[in-house]
């Protein structure tokens, strides 16, 4: 079955979709249409054209973005962050911890979104209430965690580039202090965290790697026989598949791991 891959523009997750590619109507990468996926209107870009027979299809097509279907996305864009201008100001009036990340409406405009983090939950029912009055509208306050946060606003990361997060990736795999130590970092958060104060997500791109070529190398602390005796690991590169062993009474040697 041949689909088209979406994702949905401005949204609070930049999730992919899918749409069964209609009959008699050309496509190209990067087109603007209008689909229709929970009983409302939405605007989204076209990712890829792919051929998939397991994929569930709940989302339909509607019609190629026009002129004017743009000119309303950019309405709707233009006064979702008035809304979020006023969210902002409105729960700190009702005294509610909350930091709003983003905001945008479907296309139709029957449901209003905002994201924002706190640092726990938030009983924000008098403030959706208020917005609801004010926007007449279906009203979605929805709090993400930091690295969401990360996502949505962007920045660079301690490599100079933007954010992983920001550019390609479309999930979050599981990081953690282990994957620091099986790479020879430097346990010094400043080095291993992320903009988002969690570990940074790269820290997962490489693991696999480094856990494949430190087979059959010592471990640092160990003791090892060699030819000069028995010497205590100091140092061990997988790259080049040597280590370096410290002796009581001849200093530091490098050796093969073949020798």
């Amino acid at each position: 079955m041949k689909l088209l891959k979406i994702s949905y523009i401005d949204e609070v997750f930049n999730d992919y979709d899918y749409v069964k590619y209609p009959d008699n109507v050309f496509f190209k990468i990067g087109w603007e249409i209008i689909v229709k996926s929970d009983d409302m209107l939405k605007i989204a870009s076209i990712v890829s054209i792919e051929d998939e027979e397991d994929i569930e299809v709940t989302t339909s097509f509607v019609r190629v973005a026009t002129k004017r279907d743009r000119e309303q996305h950019n309405k709707n864009k233009k006064d979702s962050i008035e809304a979020l201008t006023f969210a902002q100001e409105k729960s700190l009036e009702l005294n509610l911890d909350m930091h709003f990340i983003s905001s945008f409406y479907t296309f139709d405009r029957k449901q209003l979104f905002l994201s924002y983090t706190a640092d726990a939950r938030v009983d924000f029912r008098e403030l959706a209430k208020v917005l609801a009055q004010r926007y007449k509208t279906r009203i979605e306050l929805r709090q993400i965690g930091v690295r969401d946060r990360a996502k949505k606003v962007g920045g660079l990361g301690p490599c100079g580039l933007f954010l992983c997060c920001s550019t390609f990736l479309t999930d979050f795999a599981s990081v953690s202090i282990n994957m620091a130590k099986n790479q020879f970092l430097a346990l010094n958060p400043t080095k291993i965290n992320g903009s988002c104060g969690r570990l940074l997500c790269c820290l997962n791109y490489e693991d696999e790697v480094y856990t494949e070529l430190k087979k059959g190398m010592p471990n640092i602390g160990s003791l090892v026989e060699t030819k000069e005796g028995l010497g205590k690991v100091t140092e061990v590169d997988v790259f080049k598949r040597t280590y370096k062993a410290e002796f009581k009474d001849k200093g530091v040697i490098e050796f093969s791991v073949n020798e």
